[in-house]
């Protein structure tokens, strides 16, 4: 669903910066705390790096091309900033956290965490808000090695971030039977593999599927995953049940089968 990035979790707008948030009073980092001025600067800094990333890539951008874009100085930028990739990192958390931010709106809005047929169809359309986001598609395309440590090495921010959402999502579902029991956490970042690499290679490796086809199959794939287990085997594995004309079930049918092999051979033998 998500790559992620090194800037802190994005938990509400405003959130930046490794030291510390900026939020409605303005607090900064450790160092003091700066009004709204500071929180529409640091705005206009990020848009501005937004539209230089858009315009000629990561490799192309420089902060001395961002402070010029926002009407303030390189110096300004690297107060706040130590280096282009930390700017851009929080450029990708703003921009893709937004997105986050607005898929978990409608869960918040329901303590049981909402029906299946629900849960799933906001996953999908946060998979498609991430395939399209501009962002994503201008790295993608000319600096993807940017998102191989959080494929490779660690968890990004936003990727945090939507394990959350989704273990309090799934695990509220659960508990109201939507949703199969499980460890949330472990079922959410199952769905953030599933879907991030949905997000990073559909597009390469769909081939002549399309798009609404392999939407389809990705719905099909979380909801199967998701679905309440109403199993009552419980671990007996192949051996369910016979059915009510007394013929064995497929696991013991199978075990007979092996047995007189075997007993066929030993006579043989």
């Amino acid at each position: 669903m998500s790559i992620g990035t090194d800037a802190p979790h994005v938990k509400s707008p405003g959130t930046v910066g490794p030291e510390g948030t900026v939020g409605p009073e303005g607090t900064v980092g450790s160092e003091g705390t700066v009004g709204s001025e500071g929180t529409v600067r640091d705005a206009a800094v990020l848009d501005a790096a937004k539209a230089s990333l858009l315009a000629v890539g990561v490799r192309r951008t420089t902060l001395t091309e961002v402070a010029r874009r926002a009407g303030t100085s390189r110096m300004t930028l690297y107060r706040r900033w130590p280096d282009l990739r930390a700017l851009v990192g929080e450029v990708m958390t703003r921009e893709w956290g937004s997105i986050v931010t607005a898929a978990a709106r409608p869960a918040e809005r329901d303590p049981r965490g909402g029906e299946l047929d629900g849960i799933v169809d906001e996953i999908v359309a946060t998979v498609e808000a991430f395939r399209v986001n501009p962002v994503y598609r201008r790295i993608l395309e000319t600096d993807a090695e940017m998102l191989l440590p959080y494929l490779t090495e660690r968890r990004g921010a936003t990727q945090q971030m939507i394990v959350d959402l989704l273990a309090g999502q799934l695990g509220a579902a659960a508990r109201a039977g939507t949703v199969r029991a499980g460890d949330p956490e472990a079922l959410a970042v199952m769905v953030l593999l599933v879907v991030q690499s949905y997000v990073l290679s559909a597009d390469a490796l769909g081939g002549r599927v399309p798009t609404r086809t392999r939407d389809g199959e990705l719905r099909r794939l979380l909801h199967t995953y998701l679905t309440p287990d109403h199993d009552t085997t419980g671990d007996r594995g192949l051996d369910p049940e016979p059915d009510p004309a007394g013929e064995p079930g497929p696991g013991r049918l199978f075990e007979n089968r092996l047995f007189e092999n075997r007993s066929s051979a030993g006579r043989l033998a």
